[in-house]
């Protein structure tokens, strides 16, 4: 993962050092071997660095996982139950950040992706006089405040080679967290109905 290796470090130290006899090269010396010990050193700050950099990112932290979870009130009763390993707490990090409101169907569907559901969703319109024909349904008055969240009957979400981590589990499965999510961000005049199909 380090951009440079101890070896690196071993020879810039090594070219840093005055020239001559006080100063030898050869890699059998006291002085040679003090050399490598702090390449060690720099390689694991390197690396350590670069981790942490990595971690900054929620949708691939792993070091500070804990801290954006702490931050964001994670987990939440939404995530309780479902929440298999450190994917999927990724996830959860990821769709929180992102769900900072809305009204249109696609943001909705943005939100339900980033947890890992595919949807689509529905909208519904009253019956009206000259728009409806022999067939349609007769919805009332609060049917354009209502929309039919259609989801696979059992999501499910299996670990991916170089996608998933030591502790993730091989499959998770359910809905719960979808409908937990959905209707914890929807404005209190919509009306939602879950639709597995």
């Amino acid at each position: 993962m380090s951009l440079f290796s101890k070896t690196d470090y071993s020879g810039a130290l090594q070219n840093l050092l005055p020239q001559g006899r006080a100063w030898p090269r050869e890699s059998t010396t006291v002085q040679a071997a003090v050399i490598r010990a702090l390449a060690r050193s720099f390689a694991r700050s390197d690396d350590d660095a670069q981790r942490l950099l990595v971690g900054a990112f929620p949708s691939a932290a792993t070091i500070l996982l804990t801290e954006w979870e702490n931050t964001l009130g994670l987990p939440d009763d939404c995530a309780i139950g479902e929440i298999g390993g450190i994917s999927d707490r990724q996830l959860a990090v990821v769709s929180k950040l992102i769900s900072t409101g809305g009204l249109s169907r696609q943001y909705y569907i943005q939100v339900a992706a980033a947890l890992g559901y595919t949807i689509t969703i529905s909208q519904f319109r009253p019956a009206m006089s000259g728009m409806t024909v022999c067939g349609d349904a007769l919805n009332g008055d609060e049917w354009p405040f209502t929309w039919r969240i259609n989801s696979p009957l059992t999501t499910m979400k299996y670990a991916v080679a170089g996608g998933a981590y030591c502790t993730d589990p091989l499959a998770s499965w359910g809905n719960k967290q979808l409908e937990c999510a959905i209707t914890k961000i929807a404005p209190s005049h919509l009306r939602l109905i879950f639709n597995y199909e």
